[in-house]
């Protein structure tokens, strides 16, 4: 078998090395690295090839690629870097690529012109200046030839062994079975759906309720799609950190008795998690663990590989035990690992790593969305940028003098924003052209600084400019998928001030691309309904199909009883605090146990337990407030135990409204107040109004209110029943969901009863 790599791509894996450097400091843009590459090609002679296409072969490899450019007259290969700043603080890992790459490309010149000898010249061109720097050295064929033969020799290696592990990896999967006697009810439909699409190369959107097993459900039948559909990666995407946890629950059961399969698992956590030295600075003169980093790479790679089960934790273990940092060694696997499983952004978001590899290496890949109800939320503040004129003016007083100009031309546009600001938030028909012009400059000017002064990066500076950057960039792909708003405040201090926002309301002209480049997608959640929700607003290729995976539970388990005699509209809250009380210590005394009692608002919250610890002090109860930690949250969740009694008041949407797991007798019912709608508020009017000119005049009430607020209240819901043998129940506190509209929104299996105080 003969392998095909890019010189670059070998040379990056086979050249590196040196310290990991993350100190920040500007490159090039793209526009500006073309521009510099046509203008050193255009100061040479007439004869002069540029992006010249050679390609050579190696026993078992062949390598091929574009070299800048070559002087037959000199006979001098060139290899072009474009820089900003000081030539010497090109990193040194950084230089030691650039010259394996132009010696790579020697070799293959010296072979196709059967030369002796050649001149190699790194150029360094920098775009502020347009100076050259060219480093230049005379090498013999013969030398460049073994230089060139060790890079494909320990390509080779590797490549091999990623092939044979390739060859073992479908060969288990092939004889995967499932790790259970039998599926659960539900279990089976939903793995033929995922598996067909997979089959297919479809995307798929599975409603599919708690308690299914809906993890391994798709996991499953998503390994054993891979061989057949010649599948390079696996990605399992989550919202939050218990989602990751039932994934490799999940993929820890496919393994019980084989623990040493050869299905390699990476968890990808965040830098801030992943990190053993936080107080350190990313580079080798501050982090011991980022100093040498490429040297050690190797060693801690392969050892990783080898274990192939790599939760953070063995991650961070093996990278302490090579002395690597844990988070780039992350990284790196992720190129590796068949199965990732990491958060939304690793994919969706603008730089997503795991979407630019798959862009780069050219994947086949799968991708499983867990809990997919949550990706219009978080996909929509990826797609979001804010500035703030409070910490704006606080930059304006100390920055350097320098940059006192291009920010002066900033306020002043941001000024005469303010003075047409007629009430505290204003939505602005489009992005101010000067403003961004403005802040466009800025950005240059602070790029230019940056570069000059690489150890003077004021904090204030440094996110001044990275906000600025997404601005600038989320403006120029402005349209009615965004909205551009102005809040004022005041503040005593400095007077009145404003926040800008470039709000993104539909995400799908962002992520649609993500779906068209993987082979197949699956959605799953407890709530996806109504599919073209979700495929408006998500973009998901319009064949998208949709499924209502069969329940497992039936409706003698969960008794959903409708309060038809009570509002909890906003005008009526006050005068539903005492029937919401009675209501909750008449449940209680009949069935004593552990309840949890959602509310739409922290302030709704707080009057229902007030008035309720007053009238019945002797009923246990806890709250959820508004700035619990970590900690706090699980003792919050640890005093349901099945011995315990009493109600926990929490907020509708918030973190117990879904994803907790309180089965048997450590929850047995809750009461869920209002649908949940988002506050109507000038925002959330104006994304109706935008639902309406996208989507239908009949759809812009319910998408902007309707929707997210049934999810809400469904995912609260389903705290209650978590396996076949619970039971428990569930108010649903106001009239309207009564309503046909609302109840056909609700799960299938539910039997709903009316219930009257």
């Amino acid at each position: 078998m003969t392998y095909s790599v890019a010189v670059r791509a070998l040379c990056e894996f086979t050249a590196k090395e040196g310290d990991l450097d993350l100190r920040f400091t500007p490159s090039p843009t793209g526009q500006e690295g073309i521009a510099g590459h046509q203008t050193v090609v255009s100061r040479r002679g007439a004869d002069y090839l540029a992006e010249l296409p050679l390609s050579g072969s190696y026993p078992g490899l062949f390598v091929s690629g574009r070299a800048d450019g070559y002087d037959p007259e000199r006979n001098r290969l060139e290899e072009i870097k474009t820089h900003r700043g000081d030539i010497s603080r090109i990193p040194a890992n950084h230089r030691a690529l650039h010259w394996a790459q132009v010696k790579v490309y020697g070799w293959l010149l010296c072979q196709q012109l059967d030369l002796q000898e050649l001149e190699l010249a790194v150029v360094y061109f920098n775009v502020i200046t347009h100076t050259e720097n060219a480093f230049v050295e005379v090498i013999s064929a013969t030398s460049l030839q073994q230089f060139f033969e060790l890079q494909c020799q320990r390509f080779l290696v590797w490549a091999e062994q990623e092939e044979a592990h390739r060859e073992r990896r479908n060969v288990y999967l092939d004889r995967l079975g499932f790790p259970y006697p039998d599926f659960r009810r539900g279990q089976r439909q939903l793995a033929e759906a995922v598996y067909r699409s997979a089959r297919d190369g479809h995307t798929l959107m599975a409603q599919a309720t708690t308690g299914i097993g809906k993890t391994l459900g798709t996991l499953f039948p998503q390994l054993k799609a891979m061989p057949g559909q010649q599948l390079d990666r696996l990605f399992f995407l989550t919202a939050k950190t218990p989602g990751r946890r039932l994934a490799l629950d999940a993929l820890h059961s496919l393994r019980e008795g084989n623990t040493a399969t050869p299905l390699r698992v990476l968890e990808h956590v965040a830098r801030d998690k992943a990190c053993a030295h936080p107080e350190k600075s990313c580079h080798g003169e501050s982090c011991p663990l980022a100093k040498g980093f490429y040297n050690r790479l190797p060693q801690a790679r392969q050892a990783a590989l080898q274990q192939g089960w790599l939760t953070h934790e063995q991650v961070r273990a093996i990278a302490i035990a090579h002395q690597a940092c844990p988070y780039y060694l992350s990284q790196e696997l992720c190129r590796w690992a068949d199965v990732v499983v990491c958060d939304y952004n690793y994919y969706f978001d603008m730089g997503a790593l795991l979407y630019g590899l798959t862009q780069i290496n050219d994947w086949r890949v799968a991708i499983l969305v867990d809990e997919a109800h949550n990706l219009v939320d978080r996909a929509r503040g990826m797609y979001t940028a804010g500035l703030d004129q409070m910490a704006f003016h606080e930059l304006c007083r100390l920055v350097q003098s320098g940059l006192r100009g291009v920010l002066q031309r900033v306020s002043r546009h941001w000024e005469q924003l303010n003075q047409v600001q007629q009430t505290d938030y204003q939505i602005h028909p489009a992005v101010p052209d000067l403003l961004v012009a403005a802040l466009q400059r800025a950005v240059s000017a602070i790029t230019d600084h940056l570069t000059d002064y690489p150890t003077g990066q004021d904090r204030l500076l440094l996110q001044f400019y990275l906000d600025a950057m997404l601005f600038c960039r989320l403006s120029e792909a402005y349209g009615p998928h965004s909205l551009f708003d102005v809040t004022r405040q005041d503040t005593p201090a400095i007077g009145e001030h404003t926040t800008l926002c470039l709000r993104n309301i539909v995400p799908a002209p962002f992520l649609a691309s993500r779906f068209n480049d993987a082979h197949t997608t699956t959605l799953f959640s407890a709530t996806l309904r109504p599919a073209r929700y979700y495929q408006d607003l998500l973009g998901l290729p319009e064949e998208t199909q949709w499924i209502d995976v069969e329940s497992p539970f039936s409706a003698e388990q969960l008794a959903v009883r409708v309060v038809r005699n009570l509002s909890t509209r906003y005008q009526h809250r006050e005068s539903s605090l005492t029937p919401i009380c009675r209501l909750m210590a008449q449940q209680y005394r009949s069935a004593p146990g552990n309840y949890l009692a959602f509310f739409s608002s922290y302030a709704y919250l707080q009057q229902v337990r007030e008035l309720f610890i007053t009238l019945y002090p002797e009923i246990p109860s806890n709250v959820q407030t508004r700035s619990m930690n970590e900690g706090e949250r699980q003792a919050f969740l640890d005093s349901f135990t099945i011995h315990s009694e009493g109600i926990g008041f929490a907020v509708l949407g918030g973190a117990f409204g879904e994803g907790i797991d309180l089965p048997g007798k450590r929850l047995i019912g809750a009461f869920i107040a209002t649908l949940g709608l988002p506050q109507i508020n000038e925002i959330n009017e104006e994304i109706k109004t935008r639902m309406q000119q996208m989507f239908g005049e009949e759809n812009g009430h319910d998408y902007a209110y309707l929707y997210p607020g049934l999810q809400k209240v469904v995912q609260a819901a389903g705290r209650v029943i978590r396996t076949t043998a619970d039971h428990g129940v569930v108010y649903l506190l106001d009239d309207r969901f009564g309503q046909h509209k609302i109840k056909d929104l609700l799960p299938a299996w539910w039997k709903v009863e009316p219930y009257r105080l």
